[in-house]
C-alpha cells in the first residue's frame, strides 16, 4: 500500500479514536472499519492483523455496557436514568456543540432520578454514577481501539 494510503487509513482511526473521546461517532467502530479497509487492500498476513484488531474491539464493545452495567447497578440508578440523560445529551449536544452532550448527560440523569423521588442530593449522586459509568465505558472502549491501533501499526511497519 503506498505511503498516501497508510496516511489515509491512520486518519480514519485518529478520527476514530477522537470519535470516543467525543462521543459523536462509532469511534471503536470506525477505528475496526478502516483497519480492514487496509487488510482488504494489502491483503495476505494483514488479514491476521485485521482479525487480532477485531476481535480486541469487539471484546471491549462487549466488556464496556458489562463494566457500565455493574457500575450502574452497584450504585442502585435504573436503565431509565441513563436512557433519559442519553436522551438529554443528544438534545443538549444540538444546543450547545460538544458540551451540551455532557451536561445534558448529567442534567437529564438528574431529572430523571427527581422524578423517581429522590432528594436532589440524592439525584446527584445518581446522576454522578451514571456519569463516572458512561466514562468508565468510554475508557474500556479507548483501551480497545488504541490496543487495535497498535496492531494495526505494527501490521502496517511489518507488511
Amino acid at each position: 500500500m503506498p505511503f498516501w494510503g497508510e496516511a489515509l487509513v491512520g486518519l480514519v482511526i485518529v478520527v476514530g479514536l477522537l470519535g470516543i473521546v467525543f462521543p459523536v461517532l462509532p469511534g471503536g467502530i470506525l477505528v475496526g472499519v478502516a483497519i480492514g479497509g487496509w487488510a482488504v487492500v494489502v491483503g495476505g498476513w494483514a488479514w491476521a492483523f485485521f482479525t487480532a484488531a477485531a476481535l480486541i474491539i469487539a471484546v471491549a464493545e462487549i466488556v464496556k455496557y458489562y463494566v457500565a452495567g455493574r457500575t450502574l447497578k452497584a450504585a442502585g440508578v435504573p436503565n431509565s436514568t441513563v436512557i433519559v440523560g442519553g436522551i438529554a445529551g443528544i438534545i443538549g449536544f444540538f444546543v450547545v456543540p460538544f458540551v451540551g452532550l455532557i451536561l445534558g448527560f448529567i442534567l437529564g440523569a438528574m431529572l430523571s432520578e427527581l422524578v423517581r423521588g429522590w432528594s436532589l442530593d440524592q439525584a446527584w449522586r445518581g446522576a454522578w454514577a451514571a456519569a463516572k459509568a458512561a466514562g468508565a465505558s468510554m475508557i474500556v472502549e479507548l483501551a480497545g481501539a488504541l490496543t487495535a491501533t497498535v496492531i494495526w501499526l505494527a501490521g502496517a511497519v511489518a507488511l
